[in-house]
């Protein structure tokens, strides 16, 4: 290690010293497909995607059948539709857990994942719009003495 004459040698040393960033590789998995786990509130989707037409199967059903409500759909495309990417690949869907708004933001999460292993440089924008953060809120537990996990039963003076 060299000896430091002054405060600009202090400054060019810790330059030469910062470590780069992580490159982020390709993950494919034998069928050349990206695979990634989304989870969102107690629903947990596993996601595989690969070239495609736009498919979307969950579940073994069509995402219309299963996500009825437009809104549940256009949550789970938000990644799709950030990176211009809507269309071009089949997706394939195993959710359980939680209701169906949970399962459709872990759909999300882990669609998003599996988007930037399959493209790296997707990782930007996504991660810039939230979608690559795993949402951690969850109900709170239920309390003794308590109606519900903070509610107090009704008070009665007699």
């Amino acid at each position: 290690m060299a000896t430091l004459q002054s405060l600009a040698d202090l400054g060019q040393n810790a330059q030469a010293a910062a470590p780069e960033a992580p490159k982020h590789v390709q993950k494919l998995d034998a069928q050349g497909r990206a695979y990634a786990t989304g989870k969102r509130k107690d629903a947990v989707a596993r996601v595989w995607i690969k070239p495609g037409s736009g498919n979307i199967v969950v579940n073994g059903r069509a995402v219309e059948v299963y996500f009825a409500r437009p809104v549940l759909r256009m949550i789970l495309k938000q990644p799709l539709q950030i990176v211009n990417r809507d269309g071009q690949y089949d997706i394939v869907v195993n959710v359980n857990g939680g209701g169906l708004s949970g399962q459709a933001g872990a759909v999300r999460h882990g669609l998003s994942k599996a988007l930037t292993y399959y493209e790296p440089e997707l990782r930007g924008p996504l991660k810039k719009e939230g979608f690559l953060t795993r949402d951690s809120r969850v109900v709170e537990r239920k309390k003794y003495g308590k109606a519900k996990a903070r509610r107090s039963f009704q008070f009665s003076k007699r």
